[in-house]
């Protein structure tokens, strides 16, 4: 079977939205190709065991193991990342909270940073790459996640961000930043999402937080301004209808300067607050 019938049988077989795209990843991925190549190469015929490595990336598919798990890897940011079942895969609206970050940090600023839960360490990395004269501390309760993390930034021979074992802040001390950044759990308990797709296959420990997914915001928020400096920083991912409530949270703990960032499909993906001088000491 050449290239061209391949895709095509198997853009038939996944049957999704993003069929054409993950038809193409995967053939690459066995092939060690690009997407040129492929065009290019449409009439080549692949080899039995070409086809079979194939079809058992394909068969993991079928049986809804997400992409970044089959491949091992996700891009974000730019940045080429190692994924596994121990982390949450990072998610374009991740990208949100990062670009709000950058466009708070002035590009040469010296300065700390937290991020918490840092899973893969995507959001770390990508603020320590493009803010090279920040100082990055990742925490995660997860040493599976923690090792990951460590990982992908040796692999991209970043040294300024450090990675620490923390539930949150528990392991913090009596350490102060100018920007705490953080991606929580904001999936409530009993969302039948969390049957459904990639989702499935990533800890639920990193997806859900209580009855209406706001505890561990509310957590974060309670605590952020013991550990943040004078006009420093909070910056919150949530879900796609938690803006308001998240905003209050941070009106209630007296953070000024509230605000909100737009994802990709223009829905608030991402609150922020500047801690008052009054609290952060």
């Amino acid at each position: 079977m050449n290239i061209k019938t391949t895709l095509a049988d198997t853009i038939s077989k996944l049957g999704s939205a993003e069929a054409t795209l993950e038809a193409r990843i995967l053939l690459q991925q066995v092939l060690n190709v690009n997407h040129a190549w492929l065009i290019a190469h449409a009439d080549d015929t692949l080899t039995p065991e070409q086809y079979a490595a194939f079809d058992a990336l394909l068969q993991r598919r079928l049986n809804g193991e997400p992409i970044a798990h089959i491949l091992g890897e996700r891009e974000f940011f730019g940045l080429p990342l190692k994924v596994t079942a121990d982390t949450l895969i990072p998610r374009p609206d991740t990208e949100t909270l990062v670009e709000q970050a950058l466009q708070t940090i002035p590009e040469q600023a010296v300065c700390q940073v937290l991020d918490l839960g840092t899973g893969t360490g995507a959001i770390a990395l990508a603020i320590a790459k493009y803010r090279p004269q920040a100082t990055v501390t990742a925490v995660d309760a997860s040493k599976a996640a923690l090792a990951v993390a460590t990982e992908n930034a040796n692999n991209l021979g970043l040294n300024n961000v450090s990675f620490q074992y923390s539930d949150w802040f528990s392991q913090l001390q009596v350490q102060r930043f100018d920007m705490i950044v953080s991606n929580p759990p904001y999936i409530a308990e009993n969302d039948p999402h969390l049957s459904q797709g990639d989702v499935r296959f990533e800890p639920k420990s990193a997806l859900t937080s209580g009855a209406d997914g706001l505890d561990d915001i509310r957590h974060i928020v309670s605590h952020a301004a013991h550990y943040l400096k004078p006009n420093g920083w909070l910056l919150l991912e949530h879900g796609y209808d938690q803006a308001q409530a998240v905003a209050e949270l941070l009106t209630q703990a007296n953070f000024t300067h509230i605000g909100h960032a737009l994802d990709l499909a223009g829905i608030q993906r991402v609150t922020f607050g500047m801690v008052s001088p009054m609290i952060s000491t």
